[in-house]
Order: C-alpha cells, then sequence, then structure tokens
C-alpha cells in the first residue's frame, strides 16, 4: 500500500505514508526529527525522505511514551536507554509494553482508518486473527474497530505466521487464565504485606493518599518484570524443545547416475 522501493520484508515509506501509518501529523513526524528523537530517513530517488520499520516502530514507541506523560527529555533518556542493536522488533515490544498501563488508549477506528494503521488491507479472516491475538475488537458496526494502538504493530507482523486460528484462541485464553492468577496472587501478596500494616499504623490522611498514589506508579514496574520473565521462560522452554528434538536425517545422496540423468548399467 504505497510502499516505496521495498524489497520482499522492507518497508519504505514517504513521510506522508509513515504519518498515517502512525496515526500522526506529518508535522509530528518532522518534530520528532529536529529533536533528535527519531533517526533522519535514508535519501530515495530524487532525493526523496524514505523512513523504514525501525522509523515506524519507534515513532509509535515515542507517541506511547507522551501519553504517559513524559517530556521529551525523559523520552530521549528512554530511548537512549535501549540497546544500540534493537530491531524493530523490540521497538514494537517495548511500545506494546509501555501502552499496557494505559488500557484506555484504545482507539476506534473505521477499517480504512485499520488499513492505513496496518500497512495492508485486511480481509475478514486476518481481522479476525487480530481480533483473537487482542489486537482490536469488534464493534456493533462491522466497519468500525476498538483498536489497541500498542499491540496492533504486533499482530499485523503475526499475520504471515502460519499459526491457525484456534491456536491463537486457546493461547489468549491461557494468557488471561495465567495473568488473572498471576494479578490476584500479587494483589494478595501486597494487601498481606504491605497495604495492611501500613494501614494499621494509622497514617495520617494525607499520608494515606500519598501511600495511594505510589501504588499507581507500581504497576509499570510490575508489567515490565512480569514480561521480562515470561521472555525469559518463554526462550527456556524453546530451547529445551529444540535440544530434545533429534537432528535432521541428511538427505540420501542419489547415486552418481541418476545426478547425470544416467540410467545405471545392466548388471
Amino acid at each position: 500500500m504505497g510502499e516505496h522501493g521495498a524489497v520482499a520484508g522492507e518497508v519504505r515509506l514517504t513521510v506522508d505514508e509513515l504519518a498515517a501509518r502512525a496515526g500522526v501529523t506529518v508535522r509530528t513526524v518532522r518534530f520528532y526529527g529536529t529533536k533528535g528523537l527519531l533517526p533522519p530517513p535514508e535519501l530515495g530517488p530524487r532525493r526523496v525522505g524514505l523512513y523504514g520499520a525501525a522509523h515506524l516502530d519507534r515513532l509509535g514507541l515515542i507517541e506511547e511514551l507522551q501519553r504517559q506523560g513524559l517530556t521529551l527529555a525523559a523520552i530521549e533518556r528512554y530511548l537512549a536507554s535501549l540497546p544500540e542493536d534493537s530491531t524493530p522488533l523490540d521497538l514494537a515490544i517495548h511500545r506494546a509494553l509501555v501502552a499496557s498501563w494505559t488500557p484506555e488508549a484504545v482507539e476506534r477506528l473505521g477499517r480504512a482508518q485499520l488499513e492505513r494503521r496496518a500497512g495492508r488491507e485486511l480481509s475478514q479472516e486476518q481481522v479476525g486473527r487480530l481480533a483473537a491475538m487482542g489486537a482490536l475488537e469488534r464493534t456493533d458496526d462491522p466497519e468500525v474497530f476498538r483498536v489497541d494502538p500498542g499491540l496492533l504493530p504486533l499482530g499485523v507482523r503475526i499475520l504471515d505466521v502460519p499459526i491457525p486460528l484456534e491456536t491463537l484462541l486457546a493461547a489468549r485464553a491461557v494468557l488471561l487464565e495465567h495473568s488473572r492468577a498471576t494479578a490476584r496472587e500479587l494483589q494478595r501478596l501486597f494487601r498481606e504485606t504491605v497495604w495492611k500494616p501500613y494501614r494499621e499504623s494509622e497514617p495520617a490522611p494525607e499520608e494515606l493518599a500519598r501511600m495511594k498514589a505510589l501504588t499507581d506508579h507500581i504497576q509499570p514496574m510490575v508489567a515490565q518484570a512480569l514480561v521480562t520473565a515470561f521472555q525469559r521462560s518463554l526462550r527456556e522452554e524453546l530451547g529445551e524443545e529444540l535440544a530434545g528434538e533429534p537432528p535432521a536425517e541428511p538427505a540420501a545422496e542419489p547415486a552418481e547416475e541418476h545426478r547425470r540423468g544416467v540410467e545405471p548399467a545392466a548388471g
């Protein structure tokens, strides 16, 4: 959809296309560029600036940090703390994590807007897959969707992976079940070991309000810790699974006569 000079798997966008994909204005893109938050584009034919996947995901991450209320200086420090070899996928994961702290950031988009954000036309089956991944929800209007801007880029990436819809639905059910159980256990632990003793100490009303405000700031830290722990566990599980597989048998070497396309001589 309007990608310039792209080979397979590559993204090359003009500033207008980048802004449309990210859901921001061209002026915002250029502003971030002048502040050094967004790397300069590559120069394409006729010296047209072209942006890639890393620009798109970095821009999305900046926007999520802005929604969190971070100043430009704080965003610059956040971006500087990321590893230099961060891939577009790494940036997309960071964005999804930040977006998870503000569930109210869900947007209502029409199909045309959704497809501009996705950077591709979407079939009904693909919309169903995105819904199964939690990247969007259908509404009463079949052409309007509630979209999670943090999860959508990751969901679009997975569309081309041959994972059955039933597997996506089952995986989401497993994640919801265990995340709710984890949240309940964390709440119980915090209530019994932190909140209850603090209340029993009879703090002043202003201190009680301050404690409630501080607990709200714990959520991002807990979310990041959970994601980090899950990624580590998943890598370990996948590593054990792959280590347990027998090495693939080498293909049988054809006889010399067959490699030359000659019938073997009769004995």
